[in-house]
This record gives C-alpha cells, sequence and structure tokens, in this order.
C-alpha cells in the first residue's frame, strides 16, 4: 500500500454526495462548521471535510475573514477541516444558511433550484466523515481551504461522469445508489488530493511536500510499508541510495523531524488505532507496531498522548492526538 493511502485508512475517510444544486445568479449560500452536521449525516461523526464540485458556470467560495477564491467548471474546493464558509455568484449580498434550502440527509441527490434568473451554475457538495482523535500526518499538513482543477488532471472526465451518474442513480432511486456516492464522494477528494500535491510548490516543506520528494518519498513508503521492522538510518540511506547524512537532512527539512522520529510517531498513531478498533491484547499490539516489550510500548504510548494505553481504550481520557509535523 502506498503512504498516502495508508494514512487515508488509518482516519477512516468515508463519503457522501449529498447536496446537487443549480443556482442561478445572484445566488450566496451560508454553510456551516462540518461539526454542526456531522452528527446528521452520520451517527458518530464529529468532523467532516467538505467538497464542492463545480460542473457547470462558475462561483466563489469564501472562509470568514479571508480572500474569496474563484472557481471554474472542472474545478473542486476542499475544505478538509470543515470550516464554515459562503459560497456564491457574488459575496456582497447577505448569504442564505443552507437549512434554508434543503434539510440535510443521506443522500439528497434531487436536484434543488436556487437564486434569481441569471447565470446558472450547477454545484454538487460532498462530506467526508474521518476520525481526527487518532494522530496521523495527514490531517495537520492540509491547509484550510484549497482548490483543485479536476478537469485538467487525466481522471477529470471519468471522475465528472462518475458524479453525474451518482445523481442519476440517486434520483431513480435504484439499489446501491448510497454505496455509490459515498465512493464516488472519496474519489472526489483522493483526486482533488492528490492534484494540490502536485501543485506544490518545490520550494515548499511539510509532510505533502515529502511525497513529491524522490529521497523522502522512498523512504516514507520503506517505513509506512513495514513498521515494524527493526529499522535504522544506516539501512534506509541503503535503501534509498543516499548517505545517512543527507537522508536525515532532506527528511528533516521537509517533514519536519528525522526518520526514526517519525517512526515513533508513527508506530505510536498506529497503535492507538487499533486500541480503538481492535479488541487486539496490548501484548499483540506492541508485537505489531515493533517494541520490544509491553513495558517500552507503554511508557513511550504514555510520553506521547499523556494517558496510558488502557486508559485511551477505555475512552475515560480526552487526549489531545498530536500531528505528525
Amino acid at each position: 500500500m502506498d503512504v498516502l493511502s495508508d494514512v487515508l485508512q488509518l482516519i477512516r475517510l468515508e463519503g457522501a454526495l449529498f447536496f446537487n444544486a443549480e443556482c442561478h445568479e445572484p445566488w450566496c449560500v451560508e454553510v456551516p462548521k462540518g461539526s454542526e452536521v456531522a452528527q446528521v449525516l452520520r451517527p458518530g461523526a464529529e468532523n467532516l471535510a467538505i467538497c464542492h464540485v463545480i460542473l457547470e458556470g462558475h462561483c466563489w467560495v469564501q472562509r470568514p475573514e479571508t480572500e474569496a477564491v474563484p472557481v471554474e467548471a472542472g474545478d473542486v474546493v476542499v475544505l478538509p477541516h470543515g470550516d464554515s464558509h459562503i459560497i456564491g455568484s457574488g459575496l456582497h449580498r447577505a448569504p442564505v444558511n443552507i437549512d434554508h434550502l434543503i434539510k440535510v440527509k443521506i443522500p439528497e441527490l434531487k436536484p434543488i433550484r436556487y437564486g434569481g434568473q441569471g447565470d446558472r451554475a450547477v454545484v454538487v457538495c460532498g462530506w467526508l466523515a474521518y476520525e481526527r482523535d487518532v494522530p496521523n500526518p495527514l490531517v495537520g499538513a492540509l491547509p484550510p481551504l484549497f482548490r483543485s482543477p479536476l478537469a485538467q488532471r487525466s481522471s477529470g472526465h471519468w471522475i465528472e461522469q462518475s458524479i453525474r451518474y451518482a445523481v442519476l442513480a440517486s434520483a431513480l432511486r435504484q439499489p446501491g445508489s448510497s454505496a455509490v456516492a459515498a465512493k464516488v464522494a472519496e474519489s472526489v477528494f483522493v483526486e482533488a488530493l492528490r492534484g494540490y500535491i502536485e501543485s506544490l510548490s518545490p520550494l515548499q516543506t511539510g509532510w505533502l511536500s515529502g511525497l513529491r520528494d524522490f529521497q523522502v518519498s522512498r523512504c516514507l513508503d520503506l517505513l509506512h510499508s513495514d513498521p515494524a521492522r527493526s529499522w535504522s538510518i544506516k539501512e534506509l540511506a541503503q535503501e534509498v541510495h543516499v548517505s545517512r547524512s543527507v537522508l536525515t537532512k532532506r527528511f528533516s527539512d521537509l517533514v519536519g523531524m528525522p526518520p526514526m522520529q517519525y517512526l515513533k510517531r508513527w508506530r505510536l498513531a498506529l497503535a492507538a488505532r487499533l486500541l480503538c478498533n481492535e479488541r487486539r491484547s496490548l501484548i499483540r499490539i506492541t508485537e505489531a507496531i515493533g517494541y520490544e516489550s509491553e513495558a517500552s510500548f507503554s511508557r513511550a504510548f504514555r510520553k506521547e498522548y499523556g494517558v496510558s494505553p488502557g486508559r485511551w481504550r477505555r475512552g475515560s481520557a480526552a487526549p489531545k492526538a498530536a500531528a505528525l509535523e
């Protein structure tokens, strides 16, 4: 499994399309924080990423106290942390809350017409629930908002046709249409994310930039493919075909920490997931992530998250998960 897929699996991304709107100028809609509608969209969900796919026309998207971002047909704009925002043909109008247009439910893909008599924009919105309590390098590396021109990617036509198919299947109440919508929403998010990674400046640092760097991405791939292995910086450098000093500096410059520290934190993130979602014994989890003893694992876990593995599992604490950044 590649590194990005591995991290996405850790946060248990689960999506759906829920809003299919034909908007005519002038129009402006206020979208609340994802956390405010998470429970409506999926019981137990606490965090939502929000995607807006522009199938036709153009519009603007703006977070509070930031500049508006223009989006055109073929673009997708993603708010990975579920920030509140407004979307519309012009943002000088008083926005209408989305609750006034639809009662949010899954799936809600019947076409909705809104606005005046001007130019048309067709917008399909999706949500993606994910688990944020388990630390991972992706969530902390993403900006509050990013735009990705899906139409310019090789997958653009396929993505657009998939969205239109999901909308039609839902409108016709075809069996399995909810499952189709969920997978399409997840595909939209991943393709938008890949486009964003490819657009990063060569001078930009961070975990996502590390995925673009040949040496660092190769090192990340090794660590993620076998996290329980007793890696050394010498072995990693040999696999990447660079010196230990070059690998350590390059990895640290981009990811923000040396390879061995990253491995330690990734192992503990995997352990946190296993503790939350699997009934493995503590010794089995210790072995699965490459620790030599249950005692050493427990000490490292407590140091990283402030609670013991057992207390994390019981959910009696409210630990603050640290991002791997």
